[in-house]
Order: structure tokens, then C-alpha cells, then sequence
């Protein structure tokens, strides 16, 4: 069992940066892939990044190449989400979720946190 709690939501304006936390306690995360996943009100979750806990390999979607940046911290059992430049159309909640095995780009992961809030004013 994986326990998620994400952290560092807020408001924030067009262009400016936000960083998202996510800690995770209750089993070793050695052969999971880690992910951030949002979901705007009324739409689909979608795929943000993902990280492989062990080799630190990153994914990203399309939208934020280049913008976002996920890492984790080993030692901490958290992984993080840096978003720059972030624009109106990203506000959403950010959900962190684990899954065995490898990265996938859909929402079909076994752990996800509560949520956090992110809303990008105009």
C-alpha cells in the first residue's frame, strides 16, 4: 500500500511558477513509476509527467514540455512538480498516483492523493 499526499497548490497569475509536492509513506517505491495528473472541472484527468523511481527516467506530455520539470527526492519519498510559465488554461486539480512497473500516460495507476489546487489567474 502507497499513501499520497500532495501539497503546494494555489494561486498563482499567468506566467509565474508554481512547485507541487507529493510524499509518499507506506511501502518502498523502488519499482513504481511516479506520475502528476490533473483535471480541469468538467473534463478528463490528464497526463502530466512521470518519473521512474528508480532510474529517474521523466515523461512528460506534450503541453508542458519544456515548462514543467518532475523529479523526486529518495531520501524524502517525494516527488515534486515544477511548472513555469503556467497558463490560465492549466488551472486544475494536480493529482500525484504510483503503479507498479513502468510509466504509462493514462490514468490507470493503483495509488492517487487527494488533490491539490491549482488556478492560474488571467
Amino acid at each position: 500500500q502507497v499513501q499520497l499526499v500532495e501539497s503546494g497548490g494555489g494561486l498563482v497569475q499567468a506566467g509565474g511558477s508554481l512547485r507541487l509536492s507529493c510524499a509518499a509513506s507506506g511501502r518502498t517505491l523502488s519499482d513504481h513509476a511516479m506520475a502528476w495528473f490533473r483535471q480541469p472541472p468538467g473534463k478528463e484527468r490528464e497526463f502530466v509527467a512521470a518519473v521512474s523511481w528508480s532510474s529517474g527516467r521523466t515523461y512528460y506530455g506534450d503541453s508542458v514540455k519544456g515548462r514543467f520539470t518532475i523529479s523526486r527526492d529518495k531520501a524524502k519519498n517525494t516527488v515534486y512538480l515544477e511548472m513555469n510559465s503556467l497558463k490560465p488554461e492549466e488551472t486544475a486539480v494536480y493529482y500525484c498516483a504510483a503503479r507498479r512497473w513502468m510509466v504509462v500516460q493514462r490514468p490507470e495507476y493503483d495509488y492517487w492523493g487527494q488533490g491539490t489546487q491549482v488556478t492560474v489567474s488571467s
